[in-house]
C-alpha cells in the first residue's frame, strides 16, 4: 500500500484510536504516548496490512498489544512512586553497602554444577539463562523448537536435583 493512501486511511481513525488510548490508560499523557506509539508501528508495518481488511481493528490491536506490553514492563519493574511535589521513588534502595561474597561463592558453586550437563542441555541452558529467546537458540543450534524448549526445561530440572539443599531450601 502506498504511504500517501496508508496516510488518508490513517487519519480517518485518529479519533478512534485517541478514544481507545484514553480508554485503555485512563491518562491523557500516557493516552498520547500509547497513540504515538501505535502510529509509530503502524507506520513502521504498513507493509504487513493488507488493504483488503479491517484497518481499524489492526491499527486497534497494535494499540492493545503496545499497551500490553507497556504494561508488564511496568509491572516487571515494580517501582512504586509517590506522587507528592518530591517525587520520591518507594522503591529506592537504602544507603547501604553490600556484601556480595557469599553470592560470588555461591555462583561458582552453581556453575560447577551445570557445567556437569551434558553439552545438548548445558548449552541452550546457558543460552536461555543469557537472554538468547527459544527461536535465536533453534537458529543457533539447528534444532526443532520443540526440542530446544525440552532440552531448556529438562536442564532445569537436573538442576534442581543437583543443587544442594543449601541453594534450594524447599527440597530439603
Amino acid at each position: 500500500m502506498q504511504s500517501t493512501k496508508f496516510l488518508s486511511e490513517f487519519e480517518v481513525h485518529i479519533d478512534y484510536l485517541n478514544h481507545f488510548a484514553l480508554q485503555l490508560t485512563k491518562d491523557k499523557n500516557q493516552a498520547k504516548d500509547l497513540f504515538q506509539e501505535t502510529a509509530l508501528r503502524a507506520f513502521h508495518y504498513q507493509n504487513k496490512y493488507s488493504p483488503d481488511t479491517n484497518l481499524k481493528a489492526w491499527l486497534g490491536t497494535i494499540m492493545k498489544n503496545s499497551f500490553i506490553n507497556f504494561y508488564r514492563k511496568k509491572k516487571r519493574r515494580r517501582e512504586v512512586q509517590d506522587n507528592t511535589e518530591e517525587h520520591y521513588f518507594l522503591s529506592t534502595p537504602k544507603n547501604s553497602i553490600g556484601n556480595e561474597g557469599e553470592t560470588s561463592v555461591n555462583m561458582k558453586e552453581l556453575l560447577k554444577i551445570v557445567d556437569t550437563l551434558s553439552d545438548d542441555y548445558r548449552i541452550p541452558f546457558l543460552m536461555a539463562y543469557q537472554g538468547y529467546s527459544y527461536e535465536e537458540i533453534q537458529v543457533a543450534m539447528n534444532l526443532p523448537l520443540g526440542t530446544v524448549k525440552s532440552r531448556i526445561f529438562h536442564a532445569r530440572k537436573m538442576l534442581r536435583n543437583k543443587i544442594p539443599s543449601v541453594f534450594n531450601p524447599v527440597a530439603a
